[in-house]
Order: structure tokens, then C-alpha cells, then sequence
């Protein structure tokens, strides 16, 4: 990316920068959020999105909303702005773990500096959300070195929605395994699937790679089966915005077809994501709730009418890959192969 996704420019009186995604690829846009309400908004509307950026979004939005106080006020003022901030961004999208991850450490920060003073705690806070936004860039770049043996020289890749630099604070989840390769000296041609209904795939996923110099081809959700049948792809790698305990993976709707069509065809399909995208605290997909979205991003998405007005519309934003369909799961640490409970565990010991 020419700038991060997310970040902050400046000290405690500074702002939250994102990418405006909603606007990509015809329009390149820097957006300040300056209260907690376009934080908010933010998320919920997609401007920043993929479950890494929405956790660095919601530490640095955090701050955001607390600095209103004034820095003389008393901590016991602070601390229930702080519920309240945090209360309130948790309740902009429910399927990434990753915005809960974050805002529990900025409170678990907070609960550290206790006694310290709220100008101190701000300072604090600000620091914390800077580190998170730290952490996963490093994590993006280990996922990548991990990965990138796993990408077949003079093959094809198929990757579903965006978990590139957009997704991220860095450098991406499953695209930190191409960039990686492709920086190895490893040639290979990608398929990016479009992402019904907002088209991540094809406004966001082929940008970011085509503006990284790698061979990237569009094809239809639909077409997934047909190129696997082919022989173009034989490696097939995701994102994941919740893993459960066991290896399970929600990641965008059409991530699980994807999964299935990948085992017909004998191709290893695996996900890439850091730690923090791991819920070890939910035993395995079913618990993982699931987002759903307006019908209008089915029946007219982007202003234009493609249903029947008054249909009616399910339009779920994520789907469960199970565990049995992932070749492994490629985190920060290494991978976990052939997930299960038990290795998920020892991975994380």
C-alpha cells in the first residue's frame, strides 16, 4: 500500500487515518475519523474492513473516543468512558474476533496503568493501539515467510475475497504468502474469485495485487470450479476472520464452496491468519456468529437495481469452513497442519 490502511497521524491530539475501501479501485481516498461515531461507521460500513484492520481500527478508535476527556479529569471518569467507547465499537460487527481481541487488550492496558492518572493512561492507550498496529505488521510479514514454500512455482493460486495489505496493517494474511513468494523469485499466475455480493475479489483483491506487480487474473464466483477442473490452480489460499478451538475457519460468504471444490479437485486449501484471529475460548465453528447484511447489497448493489423490488433476500456475510477441509492453517508461529483441537492447542502452548 503507498500509506497503511489504518493509521495515526500525530500524538494524543492526532487522528485516525483509513483507506475509504468502499471506494476502491476508481477512487484512492484518505479518511479522518475524529470521533467515535465515524469510527463506528467505519467499520460497519466496510470502509475499513478484514479482521486485522478492524482490530487496529478499534485500539486506535478507542482512543479516539476517550480524548474527549479532559486529561485532569478524574480516572474513575475514564475508565467509564471506557466501557462506554468500547461497549459501543464491539457492537459494529459481530464476526471478526479480532475487534473484540483488541478492544479487551485496550481495556486490560487501562486496567495496568490504573493509578497512574488519566493524561498518563491516554498516553498509554495511544501507545497500545500503536503496538497493536506493530504486532500484526510483524505477524503479516512472519505469515508471509511461513507460507511462501507452500506456493507452486509456475502454478496457479486461487484466493478468495482480500487478505492483502487492505485487510491488514501491513502487508496481508493469505496475499503475504504470494507477495512473499513472488519476492523469492517464485513465478505463478493468481485467480481472484469477485466476492459476491460487494466484490472484494475484484475491486480490492486484483487492485492490490496489480499495483504489486503479480500475474492476477478476475474470474466469476462461478468460475472457481471450472479453472480447478482445468488444472490452472493447485493451491488455494484464504483469509479467516474467526478460528475456532479446533481449527474451523468463518472467513467471507463463499469461502466454504471454495473449500469443498478444492477437496474434489485434490488441491490443498489453506488459511492464512494471525494469532489474534484465533478464538480458543469457542470449541468449534458453530459457535462462531455469524454477520448478516443489508438485502440492498444483493438487490442493488453499488445504485443499481438487480432484483425484483420487495424480494425477499439472505444475504449472510461469512460462512464455517470445517477443520477437515484445511490442508493447514498458516499463522505468525509456523503451521498447523491438518488441524485439530489438540494441535491447535500445542500450536498456541
Amino acid at each position: 500500500m503507498p500509506v497503511p490502511t489504518v493509521t495515526w497521524q500525530g500524538g494524543l491530539d492526532g487522528r485516525l487515518e483509513i483507506i475509504d475501501q468502499t471506494l476502491l479501485p476508481g477512487e484512492y481516498r484518505l479518511i479522518s475519523c475524529d470521533d467515535v461515531q465515524s469510527v463506528w461507521d467505519a467499520i460497519k460500513q466496510l470502509k475499513v474492513r478484514g479482521a486485522p484492520a478492524i482490530g487496529v481500527a478499534a485500539a486506535m478508535g478507542t482512543v479516539v473516543g476517550l480524548r474527549t476527556l479532559s486529561p485532569a479529569a478524574p480516572e474513575s471518569a475514564l475508565f467509564a468512558k471506557l466501557k462506554e467507547v468500547t461497549d459501543y465499537l464491539a457492537t459494529s460487527r459481530p464476526t471478526a474476533v479480532n475487534l473484540f481481541w483488541a478492544l479487551d487488550r485496550m481495556k486490560s492496558a487501562a486496567e495496568k496503568m490504573r493509578g497512574r492518572g488519566t493524561k498518563a493512561i491516554l498516553d498509554g492507550l495511544l501507545q497500545e493501539a500503536k503496538t497493536i498496529r506493530d504486532e500484526d505488521a510483524a505477524m503479516c510479514r512472519a505469515i508471509g515467510r511461513h507460507g511462501a514454500p507452500l506456493v507452486p512455482n509456475g502454478g496457479g493460486v486461487l484466493t478468495h475475497c482480500n487478505a492483502g495489505g487492505l485487510a491488514t496493517a501491513d502487508y496481508g494474511t493469505a496475499l503475504a504468502v504470494l507477495y512473499s513468494a513472488h519476492e523469492q523469485g517464485k513465478r505463478f499466475k493468481v485467480y481472484a474469485d469477485e466476492t459476491r455480493p460487494l466484490l472484494q475479489g475484484a475491486r480490492l483483491t486484483v487492485w492490490e495485487l496489480m499495483q504489486n506487480g503479480l500475474d492476477v487474473t478476475l474470474i466469476c464466483d462461478n468460475t472457481a470450479a471450472h479453472v480447478m477442473k482445468e488444472g490452472r490452480v493447485q493451491m488455494v489460499v484464504v483469509g479467516a476472520d474467526r478460528i475456532a478451538a479446533n481449527g474451523d475457519a468463518a472467513n467471507k460468504i463463499g469461502t466454504y464452496s471454495v473449500a469443498i471444490l478444492a477437496k474434489e479437485h485434490h488441491i490443498p486449501f489453506y488459511v492464512a491468519a494471525p494469532s489474534s484471529t484465533f478464538d480458543l475460548s469457542i470449541p468449534d465453528g458453530s459457535h462462531i456468529p455469524i454477520e448478516e447484511r443489508a438485502a440492498e447489497e444483493v438487490t442493488q448493489g453499488f445504485g443499481c437495481r438487480t432484483a425484483p423490488e420487495g424480494c425477499q433476500v439472505y444475504c449472510p456475510a461469512f460462512d464455517v469452513t470445517p477443520a477437515r477441509y484445511i490442508a493447514a492453517i498458516i499463522t505468525e508461529r509456523g503451521l498447523i497442519r491438518k488441524p485439530t483441537t489438540a494441535k491447535v492447542a500445542k500450536h498456541f502452548k
